[in-house]
């Protein structure tokens, strides 16, 4: 079995994440941001790695540490899951349709993060959450599992739509790239031998 758990803890925020690469998408997510919660749920069911994620975090303060740190500890759960990567699809593309909204999402666990973002929002806040943090989130979770990401809005108006798009999307890109390919059959697959460094 694919899996890890994390516990991270600083002034800022106390996590304990546990994932499963090779889950159903069963999750069981409470960061104190609802919106937040539903869009991990998302990225839970349809990537089908399974997600525990619990936090308390520093919401007297605002959200920017309790979403940042969610996605470091969901990305270094998914990196030590993944182990040396060998076997791995390693790339991954999905496009996602959303009533009028459409997104793109394509990636590569290349231990080369980096993160192109090409969607925007029309309001400050979707539920309780602010609407700039969810670029953040995909750039700490970039930077933590060494993907290269690029996530695109292709078009649509509704914002709850642009954002549930990209973070399905993401979750079935991903689920394409950490599936275990048997035609691979345990290979790294690079031609370097490696992934990163």
């Amino acid at each position: 079995m694919r899996t890890a758990s994390i516990a991270r803890k600083t002034s800022e925020t106390d996590i304990a994440v546990e994932v499963n690469l090779d889950g159903t998408g069963a999750y069981a997510v409470s960061t104190g941001i609802g919106f937040l919660d539903h869009m991990i749920e998302q990225f839970s069911r349809h990537s089908l790695i399974d997600i525990s994620c619990q936090i308390k975090g520093d919401l007297h303060v605002d959200q920017h540490h309790t979403t940042e740190d969610s996605a470091i500890a969901i990305g270094q759960a998914i990196v030590q899951a993944l182990g040396d990567k060998a076997g791995i699809g390693r790339y991954g593309m999905a496009y996602s349709p959303m009533d009028e909204a459409l997104c793109r999402v394509t990636l590569d666990i290349s231990g080369r993060p980096w993160l192109v973002w090409n969607a925007s929002f029309t309001q400050p806040r979707l539920g309780e959450m602010d609407t700039e943090l969810f670029q953040h989130w995909f750039h700490s979770i970039a930077q933590a599992i060494g993907i290269t990401l690029h996530v695109e809005q292709l078009y649509g108006d509704n914002n709850h739509h642009i954002i549930e798009g990209i973070f399905k999307g993401f979750a079935r890109a991903m689920r394409q790239a950490v599936e275990l390919d048997p035609r691979k059959a345990g290979a790294i697959p690079s031609t370097k031998g490696q992934l990163g460094g």
